[in-house]
């Protein structure tokens, strides 16, 4: 085949229609009509002389061959932009916004110190905070090309990710001092009083509560909110029960509250940074990335 005579520009649309499997969806991340992308996709069937994108049940799948296509597009896309990147201008000159999804948790301790690192290191990114609502959620903005970096739980994030650990967090139990459960606090007292739970979409039950239901026992979730930081002032003025990471717990808190390790096991947690594969020859997410990294090292005293 002749290069010269092959359109490039349309590998970069069908990398996106292999991964999206949607026209419409594709063309919102290329910022192209879905006229534009529809053109294109029957260019691309022209070209490889198939399919490539089936309908089927109201939805699309790949070909066999698509299949096959994806990974070495991907790879062809990510050399080329490696190669221009040789010329890009430095940090310090590129303009350039960086979404982040983030909970509260770390956002609260380095939201500050990464902007400063940032004004000095790369003073023409903008950044925006997404709130988070789940791995899932994080994860699917990611493949949309609706955020750029992801901060998380993330279990398992597949193929089309990168991801490395943050942190690791344990949780403990927070109450008001002169709460009745202080002096002879134990599981029964624990389980007596209503408790707040966070989360970020809005669900009621927890690895906890499983681990609960194992021993025949449960808790009564009696207030859900989306922040860690609306806990403490809840937990300060009233009988609620907290059981949070121990970041989150208040500065100074046992000047107005009382923290207990949990009565129960609770298993902790490991927080991940995330982000698609096609931002790995993105120096401007790399060096968020890195500036994040390095605030949430265990070697930083930022979060402790």
């Amino acid at each position: 085949m002749n290069l010269r005579s092959v359109d490039l520009n349309l590998l970069v649309i069908l990398d996106a229609l292999l991964e999206e499997r949607h026209v419409t969806r594709a063309a919102m991340r290329l910022s192209l009509s879905q006229p534009a992308t529809s053109s294109a996709l029957e260019r691309c069937r022209f070209l490889f002389s198939d399919p490539l994108l089936i309908r089927s049940r109201g939805e699309m799948r790949l070909s066999a061959k698509a299949e096959t296509l994806k990974g070495p597009i991907r790879s062809l896309l990510m050399q080329a932009e490696s190669v221009l990147e040789q010329s890009e201008t430095s940090l310090h000159d590129i303009k350039k916004t960086i979404r982040i999804i983030m909970a509260d948790l770390p956002v609260t301790a380095i939201l500050g110190p990464l902007h400063q690192r940032l004004i000095k290191t790369a003073p023409n990114l903008n950044l925006i905070i997404q709130p988070w609502h789940g791995s899932a959620s994080a994860l699917d903005g990611l493949a949309r090309g609706e955020a750029d970096l992801a901060v998380s739980v993330f279990p398992n994030v597949g193929n089309s990710f990168r991801c490395v650990e943050l942190l690791n967090e344990e949780y403990y139990v927070l109450m008001r001092k002169s709460h009745p459960a202080v002096a002879q606090f134990d599981l029964s007292q624990w389980l007596s009083y209503p408790h707040i739970m966070v989360s970020g979409q809005g669900e009621s039950y927890s690895a906890i509560d499983q681990v609960l239901l194992k021993q025949g026992l449960s808790r009564r979730i009696a207030l859900v909110v989306p922040y860690f930081q609306m806990v403490p002032d809840l937990v300060a003025k009233s009988d609620y029960i907290a059981l949070l990471p121990s970041r989150c717990l208040p500065k100074n808190a046992t000047n107005d509250f009382v923290i207990f390790p949990p009565p129960v096991a609770v298993s902790g947690f490991s927080l991940h940074l995330a982000w698609h594969l096609r931002s790995d020859t993105d120096s401007a997410v790399n060096h968020v990335s890195d500036v994040i990294r390095e605030l949430t090292s265990s070697s930083s005293a930022l979060l402790e």
